[in-house]
């Protein structure tokens, strides 16, 4: 009864750090693009774009850990 349960919460944690993996890299990615396409990023949008990668990249690593995939399972 109990081992169910932990099951359950394991998959419902592993979904929900999916679903941030997933928003967060959308995120970054907007923040390379406009750091692409800007003549002269200032100080500001370019520590935001080191804030994003990093925690885009540690929740990867999580991922990667936890062995969990993000495709069609």
């Amino acid at each position: 009864m109990f081992f169910k349960r932990k099951g359950y919460l394991r998959k419902q944690a592993d979904e929900h750090l999916i679903q941030t993996l997933q928003e967060l890299k959308e995120v970054w990615n907007k923040q390379k693009e406009i750091v692409g396409r800007s003549v002269e990023p200032s100080g500001a949008v370019l520590a935001r774009l080191k804030l994003d990668e990093a925690k885009y990249f540690f929740l990867l690593k999580e991922a990667k850990r936890r062995k969990i995939r993000m495709g069609k399972s």
